[in-house]
């Protein structure tokens, strides 16, 4: 899938679940599960074990019913890797500008971390696709706000803090899209196997995404 294609299904999405877990045979599963609740955009950070092979094996068992993107990206190195892998989008919590190169060399969509007006600007000068901003529950909906103002041109993704209780307000303050970690696909529901809640949940945000997004182009 080109960068253009996966930023405009990201976008769409509305949602990036972000899947962190330290038992990684059961992240298919997982995967899986936020998928039939709707959310089709799914982030595997490179701190679950044997993230490359996990990565690999979601891209073969669901194949295009998702966009399959590699998280806590650190380096170049490791975001080649990981697109070999069968990754469609890199994030990274920190901003490396050789890994924007790469990713854009692959023709791959690229999500850096910002935390700073002056990072954020950076990012997206640098190549960007789209700029995570992190830790987004230091800064709340109330930054990106103000950030939109005199940078309209920037999509920004908060990450960190979002949750049923914020997703709302952070896109009504201008996220394009937003990514969700714990509150989504949290460890206790993994260590359980209970992939009926994630896939409840995940409907749960959908709808807030959904319901927002009607309510801010006045119902049309």
């Amino acid at each position: 899938m080109s960068r253009t294609e996966s930023v405009h299904r990201l976008i769409e999405s509305g949602i990036v679940a972000i899947v962190r877990s330290s038992d990684a045979g059961q992240l298919i599963d997982v995967a899986r599960a936020l998928v039939e609740g709707g959310v089709c955009v799914i982030e595997v950070t490179m701190t679950v074990p044997h993230a490359l092979h996990v990565i690999q094996q979601v891209r073969e068992t669901l194949g295009h019913r998702l966009l399959l993107g590699a998280g806590t990206v650190l380096d170049p190195e490791t975001a080649r890797s990981a697109i070999l892998a069968g990754a469609d989008f890199i994030v990274a919590p920190t901003l490396n500008p050789e890994t924007i190169r790469l990713c854009h060399r692959y023709d791959k969509a690229v999500l850096p971390g910002a935390f700073t007006p002056t990072e954020i600007l950076t990012a997206w000068e640098l190549g960007a696709d789209i700029v995570k901003v992190f830790p987004a529950d230091m800064l709340g909906p109330a930054f990106f706000k103000a950030i939109r103002a005199p940078l309209p041109q920037v999509r920004v993704m908060p990450t960190g803090g979002v949750n049923l209780l914020t997703a709302a307000d952070f896109l009504k303050a201008g996220a394009c899209a937003l990514g969700v970690g714990g509150a989504l696909v949290d460890a206790k529901s993994i260590q359980d196997r209970d992939f009926a809640r994630i896939t409840a949940l995940a409907r749960q945000y959908v709808e807030i995404v959904r319901r927002t997004r009607e309510e801010m182009s006045g119902g049309k």
